[in-house]
């Protein structure tokens, strides 16, 4: 009996060295070609840079697809968290990835609408939570990082202070228009008159003080100015002219390829008459007007001055 039990240990202690040997065989070789031997996964993402336009209309959403890889002879059970830098996100949040094989997932990002241009860092974290059935606590966790850049719009508003304005001919005056950046990101805007060459050969005069302006997004509106002369043909006038006014993003026609402008226009009409020396005709008036009561004046001076020293005699005398 006890060389049956001697027996009995020696072959369990035999097969235990050679389930060692065995597992640490596989378990080198496993490592030698690249194997865990424990539960583990990797991630990568593709684009790693995700464009989101954010413009009115715009489906606001991008799009960057994950591998995870598992290198270990288990089924693994991999759970999925995303952190997105403010923006909703979707994605899956458990994936189960074939021994030796891969899984493909999708992280959609959604920015809001009219949001700030700029990047946000995405981080993709995965971690194997149980493999081939048996809970890991103990896993550690992968992450793989990309940047969602939200990009850059134009948009532009154009008000006219003045949308009608009756005038002289031979006048100056000076119109504003309001011009308000509703893009996303800081914008050059580019000034000009659509019909300048129309209206300076009905002999009106135009000077743009500014040709440009830069304004942030979403801030108070810049007023910009043009300076005008009405004609002065000779004769009476009694026209209806329009300026058009137009401001345009120089962003959008550097990167968007087509120019993104607003036209705002204004009604003038020009009523009077103009003659030469006219303009002095008032201050002329003004000067005979003042001859005239000064001489009507002196005249009654004199008048009451005879009356004094005329003698008055004593009737009956």
């Amino acid at each position: 009996m006890k060389v049956n039990g001697r027996v009995t240990r020696r072959l369990i202690l035999i097969v235990a060295v050679y389930a060692l040997s065995m597992w640490a065989g596989a378990a080198s070789n496993a490592m030698a070609q690249g194997v865990s031997p424990n539960p583990t996964v990797s991630v990568a993402c593709s684009p790693a840079a995700i464009p989101i336009e954010v413009h009115p209309g715009a489906a606001r959403t991008g799009t960057t697809y994950c591998t995870a890889t598992n290198p270990t002879q288990y089924v693994e059970d991999v759970t999925i968290t995303v952190t997105a830098g403010g923006l909703a996100v979707a994605h899956p949040g458990l994936i189960t990835v074939g021994a030796y094989d891969s899984a493909t997932f999708e992280v959609v990002v959604r920015g809001d609408n009219r949001m700030a241009e700029g990047s946000r860092s995405i981080t993709i974290t995965a971690r194997v939570t149980s493999a081939s059935g048996i809970p890991c606590t103990t896993c550690p966790s992968v992450q793989s990082s990309v940047m969602a850049t939200i990009m850059q719009f134009s948009r532009l508003r154009v008000e006219a202070e003045e949308p009608f304005k009756q005038l002289r001919p031979n006048v100056d005056y000076i119109f504003e228009f309001k011009v308000y950046n509703d893009g996303n990101a800081y914008d050059r805007f580019n000034i000009d008159i659509v019909n300048r060459d129309v209206l300076e050969e009905k002999d009106f005069q135009i000077t743009l003080p500014t040709i440009s302006t830069e304004i942030e997004p979403q801030a108070p509106a810049d007023k910009m100015r043009v300076m005008m002369r009405t004609p002065k043909i000779q004769g009476w006038t009694d026209e209806y002219h329009q300026l058009q006014f137009r401001a345009t993003s120089e962003y959008s026609v550097r990167t968007e390829g087509v120019p993104n402008y607003q036209t705002q226009m204004i009604t003038i009409y020009v009523r009077g008459i103009y003659l030469p020396g006219f303009e002095l005709m008032p201050s002329l008036s003004m000067i005979a007007l003042g001859a005239a009561f000064a001489a009507r004046r002196r005249n009654h001076e004199e008048f009451d001055e005879s009356l004094n020293q005329t003698p008055i005699s004593a009737p009956g005398l």
